[in-house]
């Protein structure tokens, strides 16, 4: 099956961050009664969601033209 149509596929994912960064999300993560997972989650998930949009926004500029030959593959 392809992994796209499965749901609730998980990976481990093992990151280096800065104590400093760590204590911060560590601290926002308990104020926030969640779990540092969560919390970086819903973070990476935020950041994906604002670049695709921005990548959306950019690209509506972009007039919908034939490629110039010289441009073609």
């Amino acid at each position: 099956m392809d992994r796209g149509k499965r749901k609730n596929i998980m990976s481990t994912v093992s990151i280096r961050l800065p104590d400093s960064l760590h204590e911060t999300v560590s601290k926002l993560s308990k104020k926030g009664h969640v779990s540092i997972n969560q919390f970086v989650t819903t973070a990476l998930a935020e950041k994906i969601s604002a670049l695709i949009t921005e990548f959306q926004k950019t690209m509506a500029k972009v007039a919908d033209v034939e490629a110039a030959d010289i441009d073609r593959l």
